[in-house]
């Protein structure tokens, strides 16, 4: 007879038995004197390859360009008469970087300039083949790039290059994929394991006892048994020779997928940081919430076009000023007016301002 006293309960380990996360540390790769993006071609398959991957950072490069450019005549003859590789204009150029760079970190181009100078093309680079070239100290000396039959040395005006989120020391810049690679990859299996489930649970399944052990007459009992399912027709056979059961999922007796491929759907997006409200999808706004989901995604969208019109300076000696799309900031304003919201809030539209210009 089993003992059955309360007093030898035990106490579980579950401190040892449910381990702790652990992030491995990284260093920067400011203590080498060269670096070449070897996960170029993974991270561009995840674009290539995702749909959300895609269309967040395509719709960044979208708004990062705008409404085009601004600058003074002479600059503006320069750009409008690059090609680069043949029937690309400025800005296709410029969003073709902004969107190689998010992928992979870094993106570069050939800088090609006249006899005087004069820049006569940007031409856009494949980033798995840069290998960037630093001195002893950290300093910027120079480009190889590296393909199957040739090594070409670029010196560092002759690249035009941008880098993504650029940290400490590091000679290169940082993925955005990098980052969201475990989301994509959760992701990817939740529509996989919904689309399993829907194929496997979309008809009934049936369980079949047949009268026989005849397994020729099984075998043509089967065939015909899945050809009737696959066409949604009845089937006849004499009684007492099959017995069919359906085998049924009781409701909830599973897990509901869709909640958590919601919660990474919006977690993606999140760490993106793009909002969905600007790819169209307002379900899960109100007004309110969507103009400061929309004031958040300016400031950074604002920021990453002044990190590019003073790359542009540094790098090529042009001045232009990247148009902003859109702003909802005299709406902003007159609505927290309207409302008597700006002290509840705990700021002035004043203060609204300054935060829009920086």
């Amino acid at each position: 007879m089993a003992l059955t006293d309360i007093g030898s309960t035990t106490v579980g380990d579950m401190a040892n038995d449910v381990p702790e996360i652990n992030v491995s540390s990284i260093e920067t790769s400011g203590k080498g004197t060269s670096w070449t993006n070897t996960k170029w071609s993974q991270w561009y398959g995840y674009y290539k390859t995702i749909p959300e991957v895609q269309i967040a950072i395509h719709t960044r490069a979208i708004w990062t360009i705008g409404k085009g450019y601004k600058s003074d005549v002479h600059t503006k003859i320069i750009l409008d008469h690059l090609t680069g590789w043949g029937t690309d204009t400025f800005n296709s150029i410029l969003k073709n970087m902004i969107v190689t760079r998010r992928i992979g970190g870094d993106s570069f181009a050939e800088v090609i300039r006249d006899e005087d100078g004069t820049l006569l093309n940007l031409k856009p680079l494949d980033p798995g083949t840069i290998t960037i070239i630093v001195n002893k100290q950290g300093i910027l000396t120079g480009y190889e790039q590296r393909t199957r039959t040739n090594i070409k040395k670029f010196s560092p005006n002759e690249i035009f290059h941008l880098m993504n989120k650029r940290v400490a020391d590091e000679i290169h810049g940082i993925s955005d994929i990098e980052a969201i690679e475990g989301i994509i990859k959760a992701m990817n299996e939740s529509f996989e394991i919904n689309k399993q489930i829907i194929k496997n649970f979309s008809k009934p399944k049936m369980m079949v006892e047949l009268d026989t052990d005849d397994q020729t007459q099984i075998d043509a009992f089967v065939a015909k048994f899945d050809e009737a399912t696959k066409l949604g027709d009845n089937l006849f056979y004499p009684k007492g020779t099959v017995r069919p059961e359906v085998l049924a999922v009781p409701s909830n007796a599973t897990l509901n997928i869709m909640p958590w491929r919601e919660h990474l759907k919006n977690y993606f997006f999140q760490v993106v940081g793009i909002p969905q409200i600007i790819l169209g999808s307002s379900g899960e706004f109100t007004e309110s919430t969507a103009k400061i989901a929309y004031l958040a995604f300016s400031q950074s969208v604002e920021d990453e076009q002044l990190d590019i019109e003073e790359q542009i300076w540094n790098q090529l000696y042009l001045k232009m000023e990247l148009d902003f799309p859109a702003t909802l900031q005299n709406e902003m304003i007159s609505d927290t007016s309207k409302d008597g919201q700006d002290q509840q809030m705990g700021f002035q539209p004043n203060d609204m301002m300054m935060g829009m210009n920086g």
